[in-house]
């Protein structure tokens, strides 16, 4: 688009948590978000676990988010294009957001080339070493099985158990997320790591970890976008220079933020 050539990126939401009021606070200044960026913005990547839960079944969806969801529609039927990763918070999205939002929905890793860079996308979730119960579970809930049996399940009480299960997050619980501690600790740094030993990306972006991050591996970057209950941090691409950002950062909960890069 003309006059457009931002690429942005941002992640883990997680809208509906940890309460209704202060779900719709963010969802607001998500919006006005959007709003800014939708004046240079060119293509919207947003990494996963959007919502805290997401089930579509054939003729509901979960009420609320009619505000972001409006805004998506907009920015898309503007000519923005918009990406929405599956994360493990909200993996049974279908196809309402592309039928209805005309966004895209990506369910792994994608790879993208931006003015000769090459990006790695993922959420970030069961990648790297360790946690083998999660990983098998993430193929369970994601299976033809295991949806179909959740959608004979009445929204009322599908929902309702899910929101339940929310409440037991961390994010819903307004707990601290996992401090930084070094990048031989860090399982998405490993996982990045790995990669690069085969295929090279200039940048490799992920959302999951909850902790914004900009870590050197090499010559190439491994960036975590953090998340949008305690940081209000997002990424941008300009066509030369990625950069790790926050949103309205004077009026956002002041917390001691996270070490934003780590040397090799």
């Amino acid at each position: 688009m003309p006059g457009k050539q931002n690429i942005y990126f941002a992640s883990d939401f997680h809208l509906g948590a940890p309460s209704y009021a202060s779900s719709r606070e963010r969802e607001d200044r998500i919006v006005r978000w959007l709003d800014m960026i939708s004046r240079d913005a060119a293509e919207i990547y947003l990494l996963g676990d959007i919502f805290d839960f997401w089930f579509e079944y054939k003729h509901a969806i979960p009420k609320g988010y009619i505000r972001f969801l409006g805004k998506l529609a907009e920015l898309a039927d503007s000519g923005i294009k918009i990406v929405l990763f599956r994360g493990n918070h909200d993996m049974w999205m279908f196809d309402y957001f592309t039928k209805e939002l005309g966004v895209e929905i990506c369910s792994d890793e994608l790879v993208i080339e931006l003015n000769g860079r090459k990006f790695f996308l993922h959420h970030g979730d069961g990648l790297g070493p360790g946690d083998a119960k999660y990983k098998f579970l993430k193929k369970f809930f994601r299976s033809r099985v295991c949806q179909w049996l959740f959608a004979r399940v009445h929204p009322n009480l599908g929902i309702g158990i899910a929101n339940y299960w929310s409440l037991n997050s961390r994010i819903a619980g307004k707990k601290r997320p996992h401090e930084f501690k070094s990048d031989e600790q860090e399982w998405l740094v490993i996982y990045c790591r790995e990669i690069l030993q085969k295929t090279f990306y200039d940048y490799m972006i992920f959302g999951h970890r909850h902790i914004p991050l900009d870590i050197p591996i090499g010559n190439s970057r491994y960036l975590n976008l953090g998340e949008w209950v305690n940081y209000t941090s997002y990424a941008v691409f300009n066509g030369k220079d990625l950069e790790l950002k926050y949103f309205e950062e004077d009026s956002a909960m002041e917390m001691s933020k996270p070490a934003l890069s780590a040397e090799n």
